[in-house]
């Protein structure tokens, strides 16, 4: 028996590696591992048989690491994880268990708030926190330690002004009280306002906090002490604010904060400030107004205690021909100014005027 051979030929594909070592190198840098091990990936099965090792070779990636590329390619659902869950580094409280109870500790004294409070702050900065612990042999940093705190429920925050002393046991009743009369005027359509001295500026070239556009390297310059100018004195912002309207009233002295009468004759200076709201705006919002009720605190210039405050009240209840009721805080009840008989009969207040000693002339203007 003759057999005949038969040849079948086959054909040796030989792959470049260089193409992909070019294309590898050029994209690596900007690639975290999970792209990179899918790159080399692609690659490889684009290469077909005999990928994988002409891939190996090109990158010096481990040919197991690019069949594990490989899978994630065939995945439905493309993960977004970069290593499979449980890789990487440990937390550094699982490798350090004593980590988390000292900073319990370090901020626990400083700790403020309701304990049962989902919010708690702290007023040690992660600088130092971090650093006393790194003192107690841990190895942390400021990054950690913030993101430790945020998980326990902490953030930095400042002091804040929360101890009031004692109060009066009918606080609450008396501010119901202001809230039912202001209320009961607003749904009336009578002027219902609030009036407070703010904070006193001095007036002059001082510092101010803020920046403003200026060339570069010409800042403005001003006073090194902020020392009071005698000739220009201090400027005293008193603030009316119109509940109904939504809409405020300054008054701006230059002198005194007192209730002393102005320049002009028998006018106070915070008294002086509502009249010239009135006068401005009051009367022509209000045009049938008979009430004018005002809440103001129980201290400065139109304190409860103040008897010119009440004097220039009266005065100004007399000018305008309006009832003039205001409600102080603490008082167990409002003060109420009638307006004087168009007789000129003696007319009956909450208090009666008595003479004040009265301070320096002060000057003012009003701004909208």
């Amino acid at each position: 028996m003759v057999y005949n051979r038969i040849r079948i030929p086959y054909v040796v594909v030989v792959i470049d590696v260089e193409p992909i070592r070019e294309r590898f190198t050029t994209l690596a840098s900007f690639l975290d591992e999970r792209c990179r091990r899918l790159l080399a990936a692609t690659e490889a099965f684009a290469a077909g048989y005999g990928g994988i090792a002409a891939v190996a070779l090109a990158t010096g990636m481990a040919p197991s690491t690019i069949g594990r590329g490989l899978k994630q390619l065939a995945q439905d659902e493309p993960t977004q994880r970069i290593r499979r869950p449980g890789a990487g580094r440990k937390p550094a409280i699982v490798k350090d268990l004593t980590l988390l109870p000292d900073l319990e500790a370090l901020v626990e004294p400083t700790t403020r708030g309701d304990p049962q409070s989902p919010l708690r702050w702290t007023c040690k900065s992660v600088r130092r926190l971090a650093q006393t612990l790194q003192d107690l042999g841990h190895q942390v940093g400021r990054t950690l330690v913030a993101e430790l705190l945020n998980t326990m429920g902490y953030s930095l925050q400042g002091n804040r002004k929360t101890k009031e002393g004692d109060s009066h046991p009918d606080r609450d009743a008396q501010f119901a009280r202001i809230n039912t009369q202001v209320a009961t005027a607003l749904a009336e359509q009578q002027p219902v306002i609030s009036v407070d001295t703010k904070k006193k500026e001095l007036v002059g070239d001082f510092r101010n906090n803020g920046r403003e556009y200026r060339p570069q390297g010409h800042p403005q310059e001003v006073r090194v002490h902020d020392f009071l100018i005698n000739e220009l004195g201090r400027a005293v912002p008193y603030r009316v604010y119109d509940l109904a309207a939504n809409s405020g009233w300054v008054s701006v002295g230059v002198d005194h904060d007192t209730a002393a009468p102005c320049s002009l004759p028998g006018a106070g200076f915070a008294v002086n400030s509502i009249r010239q709201w009135w006068l401005n705006v009051g009367r022509a919002r209000y045009p049938n107004a008979t009430r004018l009720l005002i809440t103001a605190d129980g201290g400065g210039s139109n304190g409860s205690r103040v008897r010119l405050w009440k004097r220039e009240l009266q005065k100004l209840a007399n000018e305008l021909g309006l009832v003039v009721v205001v409600s102080h805080p603490g008082l167990r009840r409002g003060r109420l100014c009638l307006p004087a008989p168009a007789s000129g009969t003696k007319s009956s207040t909450g208090s009666s005027p008595s003479s004040a000693r009265t301070g320096a002339p002060s000057r003012s203007s009003a701004i909208a």
